[in-house]
């Protein structure tokens, strides 16, 4: 018994000796470091400029120029004889004379007809080839609105409501000039300065040319 108690006292001390022995300690350690934002790694995101509240001005946006409305159109009546002279850029012929007179110059002519919407509308004429102081006597619906006007190398005219329906406007031929027939380019405008109509015609003294508007 006292064999036995002596080994395990040996064996008690023996355990004690090698628990006070350090076991050494062989992991690594790692010493904090402070970052270095300034050093660029490639793998940076660029910041983004915060959205402002001003919208930027687009260099191709121009700035509409306010120019006014177009000044109405007025026709003016001109002339002694109250009629208005019209500045057309059509240049009218100067011929050293008017054609050769022909059977059917003798006969009145229909110039033609046309419907329009306008309330007024303006007639013009002038002598479109030689001007050589052809003369004549114009009719509105039956009255005679112009007694005895020349035709010129420019337009020519007056202004004339209409009424419901057909409007007749007539040309009388008060003689030939010095050549040839009475020859006349004549053109209907509305109250803006659209062409309704254009019509010319010859004719020999006393005979009439005729235009019929219809206002729908």
């Amino acid at each position: 018994m006292r064999k036995f108690l002596t080994v395990m006292g040996f064996l008690f001390t023996s355990i004690s000796i090698m628990a006070q022995i350090e076991i050494p300690n062989n992991s690594t350690r790692f010493e904090p470091t402070q970052p270095n934002n300034n050093t660029p790694t490639g793998f940076e995101i660029p910041a983004s400029k915060a959205p402002g509240l001003t919208v930027p001005r687009n260099p191709r946006t121009t700035t509409q120029l306010d120019l006014g409305k177009d000044e109405e159109r007025n026709i003016n009546m001109m002339g002694d004889d109250g009629l208005m002279e019209y500045n057309s850029n059509i240049t009218p012929k100067y011929f050293t004379k008017d054609k050769e007179e022909k059977p059917e110059y003798g006969k009145d002519m229909y110039l033609g007809d046309f419907k329009t919407n306008a309330k007024t509308v303006s007639i013009l004429y002038r002598d479109h080839e030689y001007v050589d102081g052809d003369r004549v006597r114009v009719y509105v619906n039956g009255e005679i609105v112009i007694n005895n006007v020349m035709l010129e190398g420019s337009f020519r005219g007056f202004d004339t409501p209409l009424q419901d329906g057909f409007n007749r406007i007539e040309f009388e031929a008060l003689n030939q000039g010095t050549s040839g027939p009475n020859t006349a380019q004549l053109q209907i405008r509305d109250e803006i300065g659209n062409i309704l109509a254009s019509y010319e015609w010859n004719l020999l003294t006393g005979r009439k040319a005729t235009a019929i508007i219809v206002k729908q």
